[in-house]
C-alpha cells in the first residue's frame, strides 16, 4: 500500500488505516478539521466556527484526538485543538480537488 513498502499491510494496520477513514467520514469532523487547520483554536472558537453545539464538537473532538488527527492542548483553564496529522489535511485537499474535477 506504501510506496517506500512493497509488503502487504498486515490485518493490524488496515484496521488503523480504516479508523482514521472512518474518523475523517463525517461531515462535522471534517469542519473541525478546516477550523484548526491553519491554527489551534479552543473549543468555543470551534463551535462558533461550525455552528454546531458544544456537546456535539466535544464528541467529535475526542474521536478526532483519540484517532490521532488532532492534538489537544490545556492552557490555563481553555484547551486548544490543533492538527496533530497534516496528511489527515493533504488527504482532504486531494479528495476535493478530485471531486471538484
Amino acid at each position: 500500500m506504501s510506496s517506500k513498502d512493497s509488503s502487504s499491510p498486515t490485518a493490524e494496520e488496515l484496521e488503523h488505516i480504516a479508523a482514521r477513514f472512518r474518523a475523517l467520514g463525517e461531515p462535522m469532523r471534517l469542519r473541525i478539521l478546516q477550523a484548526v487547520c491553519k491554527t489551534p483554536r479552543s473549543v468555543n472558537d470551534i463551535v462558533a466556527a461550525t455552528g454546531s453545539t458544544q456537546a456535539n464538537i466535544s464528541k467529535h473532538l475526542a474521536l478526532l484526538t483519540s484517532a490521532g488527527i488532532l492534538k489537544r492542548e490545556k492552557d490555563g483553564q481553555r484547551v486548544f485543538y490543533g492538527v496533530k496529522n497534516k496528511l489527515a489535511v493533504k488527504l482532504c485537499e486531494l479528495v476535493r480537488a478530485q471531486v471538484t474535477e
